[in-house]
């Protein structure tokens, strides 16, 4: 059994990747962000899950000594944490399609990814 934090943090990241995917059921394309209110209202929520996971990955990293995303290689880890840092640094440049496009194609795998890495832990 791993560490009770490592795993811990591991779910907060599992649920607010949920909480994107449910809440971007009905976007189908970077127009459904801009086109409303509530689009740009959901647009900012996503990026603040994005800021949280970012931010996440970076604690799980530091929390394992760089020992645990190693056996992960399909996902680009610094990508991940990048994200983070480019939404708090750049906030009014972030472009909606990007972000679209990392909730539509690349969370599906960073969530398998992280439900398998707790599997892996737990065994």
């Amino acid at each position: 059994m791993y560490d009770v934090k490592v795993l811990h943090l591991l779910d907060k990241v599992i649920e607010s990747l949920e909480v994107i995917q449910q809440r971007t059921e009905n976007i189908h394309c970077t127009n459904d962000f801009l086109d409303s209110a509530t689009g740009t209202l959901l647009l900012d929520g996503v990026c603040m899950k994005l800021i949280a996971t970012g931010e996440s990955i970076k604690n799980l990293d530091k929390l394992t000594a760089g020992n645990l995303l190693i056996y992960y290689p399909q996902i680009p880890w610094r990508e991940v944490m990048g994200m983070r840092d480019i939404i708090v640094h750049h906030y009014f440049e972030v472009d909606a399609d990007v972000i679209f496009n990392t909730v539509k194609e690349n969370i599906p795998l960073l969530m398998d990814t992280l439900l398998q890495m707790r599997e892996d832990l737990k065994e």
